[in-house]
């Protein structure tokens, strides 16, 4: 069998993308490598076609239980033979599947970092033949990276036990630092690295400025509504309130995070992969191993803890392809919290300086007037020529000002008050509101009392936003939060540096709920209709099997059956994502759809 036959007839695609066919190539003869490939960018592919063309059972290092259940489920619908062994299986069920992976029965078995680094379960893979070790998301190794797993070190362990099987890791996001860890952690130096874009120009990129972040919140999700999404809060409160919200304006809303009781999280991660217009708004406790590819939108009410972060939540949304939004709030707290735990960080000077090169990252992807899709590859070390055209600031350029005059006069605010308090104590100064507390330590003396009448607090509110995230102004941790100067504003004060800052966008009424199309729903409306008989179809299947939806048919395979309307058996292997078995086993009822609805057309 060839690469391009195992592509076609068991996974239902036509031709490689980018850098899969090389990749599949190096480690099917037997090469270690490093595969940095988006989400949805068919990075499994990678490692599932060599496991297949090799002798012997590929064995993939998984970090969540859920990635194992979907990655198999999937598997199982192509005819691959595939299991997954944890915890969650009852333990003669492990036993039972140990025997027939000793026995040679499986192509694919997905097993957790700690459970494969047990002496017992090496004792049992030296027994058989391996095809290949294959390390997802392999980030977790790293100390730099966003998402660091202790147990994930002991998989340094597979080159000494088994130096002749090929091993292959795969991630998302990595910076160098975090790929040069990767390599090092996982005794991977002699491999290639593959890099591929890591560009998803299916995704819209959005940020606002943080105003009425609940009405904010439902404006955006009135353009979703009816579609799944992932909303990210920081804190647990803020799930649970977030989601009674939006329970009461008419969203299939669910909280998660790791303080409800583990059956509820189950209940809850299950009906959004069974369900298709849920809303599951969660802490990052949820996300990593989610594989539903119909996700439109990510919206983040709080900042992610850095670049990395974003990329990888962000990623969640459109793993089909289609069109998907990540859209995000950000505020001056939001930035006087991230700098407030840089500034407690116990964390030596080195691993201090990659933080705070992180930090003024992501709040430069923040600020930036560039086209943000630029600005976030360009972090990832990859260059986009042109602005995208999918993203806020390429179809709504803001606009800048001079505003050299306006931040000395808040920085000098900041001088005369003793640098000692928050932003709207410093505002009402400026804008001349002597209150009691203010008359009472004398600042409606100060010669800042009352200069900046001219701006409104929410423009003053921006103005220190923004001074704060391009570090004129610091916080206090000693002084609760209050803002003081930094030796980067001396030129500024000096008039010897000119500042231009960006107009926030005004904040818009929450609109009535629009007729959008749904990603890759046809615009006629007998597409439309047969649309919808074909997702009847998968539901029904799916419910009968106890499957997702989208482990049937992804959208994007729904979309392709519209557009070319398969007549016959044969002319099924054309559509995107049906291959042999799921033409055997979903074929005649997809062309009978096809056929009921020509001939009730």
């Amino acid at each position: 069998m060839t690469p391009e036959y195992l592509l076609q007839h068991v996974f239902g695609y036509q031709r490689f993308r980018g850098h899969q066919r090389e990749i599949i190539d190096h480690v099917a003869g037997g090469g270690d490598a490093l595969v940095l490939m988006p989400t949805g960018g068919g990075k499994s592919l990678c490692y599932q076609i060599p496991a297949l063309l090799r002798a012997g059972t590929a064995v993939v290092v998984s970090p969540l239980i859920a990635l194992m259940q979907d990655q198999v489920d999937a598997l199982e619908q192509l005819g691959v033979k595939a299991a997954f062994i944890n915890s969650s299986l009852p333990w003669e069920e492990v036993r039972a599947r140990e025997q027939r992976l000793l026995r040679g029965e499986y192509d694919l078995v997905y097993v957790a970092p700690e459970r494969l680094c047990t002496d017992a379960f090496l004792d049992k893979l030296a027994r058989i033949p391996q095809a290949l070790l294959a390390i997802d998301e392999a980030h977790c190794v790293s100390q730099w990276g966003h998402d660091f797993r202790p147990e994930y070190l002991q998989l340094a362990v597979l080159a000494e036990r088994f130096p002749d099987v090929p091993r292959i890791a795969l991630t998302a996001t990595a910076d160098a630092a975090t790929r040069r860890e990767i390599l090092e952690r996982l005794q991977l130096k002699e491999a290639r690295v593959f890099a591929a874009s890591f560009d998803r120009p299916n995704i819209r990129y959005r940020v606002a400025p943080k105003a009425a972040p609940r009405r904010q919140l439902l404006a955006f999700l009135e353009e979703h509504r009816g579609e799944a999404g992932i909303v990210y809060c920081l804190s647990r409160k803020r799930v649970e309130d977030t989601a009674r919200f939006l329970q009461q304006a008419g969203f299939a809303a669910l909280p998660y995070h790791a303080g409800l009781a583990a059956e509820t999280r189950a209940a809850h991660q299950q009906r959004f992969l069974h369900e298709e217009a849920v809303v599951m708004v969660a802490t990052v406790a949820f996300g990593m191993g989610i594989d539903k590819p119909d996700v439109r939108f990510v919206a983040h009410l709080d900042l992610p803890k850095s670049l990395e972060a974003y990329y990888q939540e962000t990623g969640r949304a459109g793993r089909d392809g289609l069109a998907a939004e990540a859209w995000m709030l950000y505020g001056l707290q939001d930035v006087v919290m991230v700098r407030q735990l840089l500034a407690q960080s116990q964390a030596d000077e080195r691993i201090k300086r990659i933080e705070h090169h992180k930090l003024e990252a992501l709040l430069g992807y923040c600020e930036t007037t560039e086209c943000r899709r630029q600005v976030l590859l360009r972090y990832f070390g990859e260059i986009l020529a042109e602005p995208c055209g999918n993203c806020d600031t390429c179809l709504e350029p803001p606009a800048v000002w001079e505003a050299t005059r306006e931040a000395r006069m808040a920085l000098s605010c900041v001088y005369r008050t003793g640098q000692r308090f928050g932003v709207k104590y410093l505002i009402d100064v400026l804008r001349g509101q002597a209150d009691e507390r203010i008359r009472r330590f004398g600042h409606d003396r100060v010669s800042t009392f009352g200069i900046g009448g001219h701006l409104s607090a929410a423009q003053w509110k921006s103005v220190f936003r923004q001074l704060t995230a391009a570090g004129y102004l610091a916080v206090d941790m000693a002084g609760h939060g209050g803002l003081r100067l930094t030796e980067k504003c001396r030129p500024l004060l000096r008039g010897e540096e000119i500042l231009r800052l960006r107009h926030d966008p005004q904040v818009r009424k929450t609109a009535a709920a629009k007729d959008r199309r749904a990603a890759g729903m046809p615009e006629d409306e007998d597409g439309k209709r047969l649309w919808a008989a074909l997702r009847a179809l998968r539901r029904q299947l799916a419910e009968a099997q106890q499957v997702p939806p989208y482990i049937i048919f992804s959208d994007a395979t729904l979309a392709d059956l519209v557009e070319r309307r398969p007549r016959d058996p044969g002319d099924l292997l054309e559509v995107v994502g049906i291959g042999d078995a799921k033409r055997e086993r979903y074929g005649q009822a997809i062309l009978e759809v096809i056929r009921d609805h020509e001939v009730a057309a």
